[in-house]
């Protein structure tokens, strides 16, 4: 059997003093795209944190490519995963090019410098995402589109089989938000990668994945494919305002009433 890239177990997850999720049980294979959504403070991405293995579960596991959190050493763990963020922190000054290399850190010895080939791929992974042309540019001269679309380059410079995404459109305009979520969409390009990201807007969930998870902030969550789990009924108890649904070519959008 393959093993599952990501894989939660009893997963109960707890944030000052609040259970925000209650022995979910969640397996994502290679290929996969899964949406969490959720209300604001809903625990979206303490849940995020905790599947990257950046906080502990209050109970259950979560497994990595088969193996426990625990058992992981964090290099191996940045080889498995990529994470992004909801803030880019930049305490010093550093040019596009070599922030977009520090994804390539977990690929090397300790003492090892990036090669040409990691300059290579980190050069690509800029230039698909708009960013070709502005190696040399210092991060503290980038809008804040301009720095997440970076931090987005660091991780595919990373290029490890699962990524973790905790609000990945924030600061883009609308264009670069369908850039990024239909690079992303690129298995061929990703080599298959598998994709967990937290989202606002339902009608992208359900455009460019494959199951959505929703977290309701009392313990209760729910999950499925996003033909079955994204409706108006569902998302309207989800977020606490009624909304009604308009479908064309198989595409939908959720609308408040």
């Amino acid at each position: 059997m393959t093993v599952p890239l990501l894989e939660a177990a009893g997963l109960t997850v707890d944030i000052a003093g609040r259970r925000i999720v209650d022995g979910l049980d969640l397996k994502v294979g290679r290929g996969e795209r899964l949406a969490i959504l959720g209300q604001n403070g809903a625990g979206k991405s303490t849940l995020l944190a905790t599947l990257a293995g950046l906080r502990p579960p209050a109970a259950g596991s979560v497994h990595l490519g088969g193996t426990a959190y625990p058992a992981l050493a964090p290099r191996i763990a940045a080889r498995r995963r990529a994470w992004l963020g909801q803030t880019q922190t930049d305490p010093f000054g550093s040019t596009v090019l070599e922030t977009a290399l520090t994804g390539r850190h977990p690929h090397l010895g300790r003492w090892a410098w990036e090669s040409e080939g990691d300059a290579e791929l980190a050069r690509s992974a800029l230039a698909a995402v708009g960013l070709g042309g502005l190696e040399r540019r210092p991060i503290h001269t980038l809008s804040g589109g301009e720095r997440q679309r970076l931090a987005i380059a660091a991780l595919l410079t990373q290029a490890s089989p699962l990524y973790l995404l905790d609000e990945p459109l924030a600061h883009l305009d609308l264009n670069h938000q369908m850039a990024v979520l239909e690079l992303f969409a690129d298995a061929p390009r990703n080599d298959g990668a598998a994709v967990v990201m937290v989202l606002h807007d339902p009608g992208l969930a359900h455009r460019f994945c494959h199951r959505a998870l929703l977290i309701y902030g009392d313990g209760r969550s729910s999950q499925g494919d996003v033909d079955t789990i994204l409706t108006a009924e569902r998302l309207s108890e989800l977020y606490g305002y009624r909304l009604s649904m308009l479908e064309k070519d198989g595409r939908r959008c959720f609308l408040p009433e």
